[in-house]
């Protein structure tokens, strides 16, 4: 718990530790070239990374085109989970899309991950659809959470 941990925008330099944390979270994980052009050709897309350390734990991507936001990943390192690293990208990813002029912001999460959820529900995301067979690993359903970011409020523990 001593650990302390920052958020700041991710680098190509940061790659490799992403993608251990990549590898580490999901089971289709994205390659290097995905990320390399995601930070050097996407200008819609923004990055952030949890570092603790000297170490990347976390990351989290975000597209903002016009007013809407949409987080395209979000994962910490299973051996940093239970910490509070992905409330903590989540919170600075919000404020990141505020600050860049988004207006909502969505994502998909498995239908499953409860304890995802349940982090998205604190942070004012509320249900909007299903994405029938959206998982290509297993065909799981992907369950579509949105939020005003001007209405946004978050309970504080």
């Amino acid at each position: 718990m001593g650990e302390k941990v920052s958020v700041r925008f991710m680098t190509v330099e940061d790659i490799e530790g992403v993608l251990e944390v990549e590898q580490d979270s999901f089971t289709l994980p994205w390659s290097r070239a995905a990320f390399e052009s995601e930070l050097t050709s996407n200008q819609f897309a923004h990055y952030l990374v949890a570092d603790c350390e000297e170490e990347i734990v976390g990351y989290c991507g975000v597209w903002v085109v016009i007013d809407d936001a949409h987080i395209t990943n979000i994962a910490v390192h299973s051996n940093h989970r239970g910490k509070s690293i992905g409330e903590l990208l989540l919170a600075n990813a919000l404020e990141m899309a505020k600050s860049y002029g988004a207006l909502r912001m969505s994502l998909e999460v498995r239908v499953t991950n409860h304890v995802a959820q349940s982090l998205y529900k604190k942070y004012g995301f509320q249900p909007g659809g299903i994405r029938k067979n959206y998982y290509t690993d297993n065909l799981e359903d992907a369950l579509v959470m949105w939020v005003n970011l001007h209405e946004q409020s978050i309970n504080e523990k």
